[in-house]
C-alpha cells in the first residue's frame, strides 16, 4: 500500500511516515498543499493522510480537487480542528475519514489499513493463497502452518502479489506500490528482494516470474 502524508510540521509528518514505514507501507511526504498535489499528479496513492491547515494550497482545498478530479485514494484527516462541526465539514467536502490530534498511533495505522482496503476492491482481512496466510494487521505470515519472519519490503511485496488474486504483477507495480518515489526506477531492488522473498517461503516455489511482464503468485 502506498501512502502520501501531508502535514506542515515536518518534525510531526517524519515521525507518521517513519511509524508507517515501519507497517511495510510505502510513503511518500508533503510539507504543503501544493507539494501535495504535485506529487498526486504523479504517483498514485491508496490513501493520503491529509492535515488541513496548510500553507500555500489549504488542506480543504487539497481534498475538494483530488474529489473533483475523481482520484482514486481514499483521504483521512488529520487535524487539530477536533469539534463535531470540524469533522462534519471536512467528510462534507469529500474526507472518508477523520482523525483529531493527538491521537494514539495505533488508531492511526487501523484507519489507514481500513481505508487502504476500500481504495481497492474488496480484500479479506486475512489473504491466504497458495498455502500461504497473510495477516497485515498482526504482521503475521505463515505458510503450511510455518511462521515466516520477513522484512517489510519483503511483507510489502508479499501482500501487493497476494492481493493481485493471481494476477500478473509488473515489476514497475511493485516499484509503485512497495517502495516511496526516492527509489531509483532502474535498481534490480525487486529482483532482490523477489529472491529472498521466495527462499524464505520455501518449496515448491509459489512466485511464477513471467519473462517479460512481472511476477505472479
Amino acid at each position: 500500500m502506498r501512502v502520501l502524508v501531508v502535514e506542515d510540521e515536518r518534525v510531526l509528518a517524519d515521525a507518521i511516515a517513519t511509524g508507517l514505514r515501519r507497517e511495510a507501507l510505502a510513503v511518500d511526504v508533503a510539507y504543503d498543499g501544493a507539494g501535495a498535489l504535485e506529487r498526486a499528479g504523479v504517483n498514485e496513492y491508496d490513501v493520503i493522510v491529509l492535515d488541513r491547515d496548510l500553507p500555500r494550497v489549504h488542506g480543504d482545498d487539497v481534498c475538494k480537487q483530488l474529489v473533483t478530479q475523481r482520484y482514486p485514494a481514499r483521504i483521512i484527516m488529520l487535524t487539530a480542528a477536533g469539534e463535531l462541526d470540524d469533522k462534519v465539514e471536512g467528510l462534507s467536502i469529500g474526507a472518508d475519514d477523520y482523525l483529531a490530534k493527538p491521537f494514539a498511533f495505533a488508531e492511526l495505522i487501523a484507519r489507514v489499513r481500513a481505508l487502504g482496503r476500500r481504495a481497492a476492491a474488496p480484500l479479506p482481512p486475512v489473504l491466504e493463497r497458495a498455502g500461504i496466510t497473510f495477516d497485515p494487521a498482526r504482521r503475521e505470515v505463515a505458510r503450511d502452518g510455518r511462521a515466516i519472519e520477513l522484512t517489510r519490503k519483503e511483507f510489502a511485496v508479499l501482500e501487493v502479489l497476494l492481493s493481485a488474486d493471481g494476477a500478473v504483477v509488473s515489476s514497475e507495480q511493485l516499484l509503485e506500490k512497495a517502495w516511496d518515489e526516492h527509489i531509483d526506477p532502474f535498481t534490480n531492488v525487486v529482483r532482490v528482494t523477489m529472491m529472498t522473498l521466495r527462499k524464505k517461503l520455501g518449496d515448491p516455489p509459489v512466485i511464477e516470474t513471467v519473462p517479460g511482464v512481472g511476477y505472479r503468485l
